[in-house]
């Protein structure tokens, strides 16, 4: 007389064969500013002038847009370090917010989607 086999080994069966459920294998969205998988554009030079110096700088502008908001971030390098801009989604944010969400938001660089081939 054999075994018979409970409920619970038909699922495992079930998933040995390559069954999958998509909610768990499914990759979550990324939320980064608050924002739900965010589109940042290609960062863009621009020029910018503060109010307390007649010189004009080089800043870096960040776009991002996502389904609850969009915004642009800019950085601008001074010798007392980076200070930031926000305007729309970012209008308000504190300078250490601001710099949280730009190293966030920041794409790879060339060294960080560089791959080297395992030898051997």
């Amino acid at each position: 007389m054999g075994v018979r086999p409970t409920e619970s080994d038909a699922t495992v069966a079930a998933s040995a064969r390559g069954a999958t459920l998509p909610h768990v294998t499914a990759t979550p969205p990324k939320h980064i500013a608050g924002l739900t998988d965010p589109e940042v554009r290609p960062l863009e030079r621009v020029a910018i002038r503060l109010r307390e110096s007649s010189v004009t700088l080089s800043a870096w502008r960040m776009a991002v847009s996502g389904p609850e908001g969009a915004g642009t971030l800019v950085r601008v390098e001074t010798p007392g370090g980076a200070l930031y801009r926000g305007e729309g989604w970012f209008l308000g944010w504190a300078q250490e917010a601001m710099s949280t969400a730009w190293a966030e938001l920041l794409p790879p660089t060339d060294s960080e989607r560089l791959d080297i081939p395992q030898l051997g």
